[in-house]
């Protein structure tokens, strides 16, 4: 849509080419159908959470970055809000508003919209591009822009079809792979603590010899199959695609605030005023209730024995366990539950300058079709947004 709107924007004939029944179905359901269209931030903090190939996106985001977007949705009379780690969204927490605004700009520009038309193949010969549909009509036009998103929520009409163009116009595919997805996590701990939500903890991933990929501190949720939540989802987004070369573990310290002897101060304080309190009972001003039968059972301890019986030995113990409480990560979720693709077309068969390919001229590659990532708060959208508004632009 951003790519159709820049292009009319230069004067040309534009054709807008929709699988769907309706353009924007993708958008409607991101941010949980509230569509966190960007992050209100410099750039330098935009390419600081870019994980893959941020130094192609230089010449895209010149062209137009978070600022330049969100100047865009207001001059089209879509009010928007920026709240917590600067995510943008419509004041009205509908990302149908988002959708109308973009479809009134291509209304406007010109654009002609084509629902219910599924592309099947592109061929490319002298200065001409050809568009088979699934009707077995060809279109005929003299650029094409592949704006087709990845493999993520396939529902919505995601289902790798650029990755197919791209191959058979010669293009190099990056191993793909569900990204910003939930853990699956081996045995039954978290199931047993399934709803829980954890705020202020810090998660760590590390790998069979102990190498860090991951550390940061927020939010995040125990599920039935693992977990979920902010952190494990940009978590995910650090060791997707590399779950068949290494072991991995989840390594939760559930008070990042206090240092080890911060923390047991904590637990002689607690323990002297429930000395005589069993061990099971005595957890509840440090711990979530729900947690509380997972961590004694971590311990070894008898949920039965007495606060003051317990040793100085099993006291140090407890205190390691609620600073580096470990999980053995089985694997990601799959497709239907990642928010992006990691993976796509290689950067290095784009010009970044134009997003037009350097193997078939007239044929541009924007948004998540490409090899490019980023971490969640607004900025793979913004990533949509400036290669798309690049490749309509560039487009002469």
């Amino acid at each position: 849509m951003m790519a159709a709107i820049a292009a009319a924007y230069q004067g040309h004939e534009v054709h807008v080419f929709e699988k769907n029944e309706k353009l924007g179905k993708k958008l409607y359901i991101t941010g949980k159908g509230r569509c966190n269209l960007t992050n209100n931030s410099d750039r330098e903090i935009h390419f600081q959470n870019i994980i893959r190939n941020p130094k192609f996106l230089y010449s895209a985001y010149h062209c137009m970055d978070a600022q330049a977007v969100c100047a865009m949705f207001e001059a089209a009379k879509t009010a928007l809000k920026t709240e917590r780690g600067n995510r943008v969204f419509p004041v009205s927490d509908k990302s149908s508003d988002i959708i109308r605004a973009l479809t009134d700009l291509m209304k406007e520009a010109g654009v002609q919209i084509h629902t219910n038309t599924e592309i099947q193949s592109i061929s490319v010969s002298e200065n001409k591009v050809f568009l088979e549909d699934n009707r077995r009509r060809t279109h005929e036009g003299g650029k094409v822009i592949v704006a087709t998103g990845g493999l993520s929520y396939p529902v919505t009409g995601s289902t790798g079809d650029g990755y197919r163009f791209a191959q058979k116009l010669g293009h190099t595919i990056e191993e793909t792979s569900p990204s910003l997805v939930p853990f699956h996590i081996s045995g039954e701990l978290c199931k047993k603590m399934q709803g829980l939500s954890l705020k202020n903890v810090s998660l760590k991933i590390i790998d069979e010899n102990g190498k860090e990929y991951y550390k940061e501190q927020g939010e995040m949720l125990f599920t039935h199959f693992g977990m979920s939540g902010p952190l494990v989802l940009s978590a995910s987004s650090f060791i997707s695609g590399q779950l068949k070369k290494h072991r991995f573990w989840a390594v939760i310290d559930l008070k990042p605030a206090l240092t080890f002897e911060e923390l047991d101060l904590r637990l002689l304080r607690d323990f002297e005023m429930f000395s005589n309190k069993n061990f099971q009972n005595a957890l509840d001003r440090l711990l979530p209730k729900k947690m509380i039968p997972v961590i004694v059972g971590l311990t070894g301890i008898s949920p039965f024995k007495k606060v003051h019986e317990i040793t100085k030995k099993e006291r140090l113990a407890l205190v390691r366990l609620l600073k580096e409480l470990k999980f053995s990560i089985a694997g990601l979720r799959g497709y239907n539950e990642a928010i992006i693709t990691k993976g796509g077309v290689s950067t290095k068969e784009i010009n970044p300058k134009t997003m037009e390919s350097k193997l078939c001229p007239n044929v541009y590659f924007v948004g998540e079709v490409i090899d490019v990532d980023a971490l969640t708060g607004g900025f793979n959208l913004q990533i949509a947004w400036s290669t798309g508004y690049l490749a309509g632009s560039s487009i002469d």
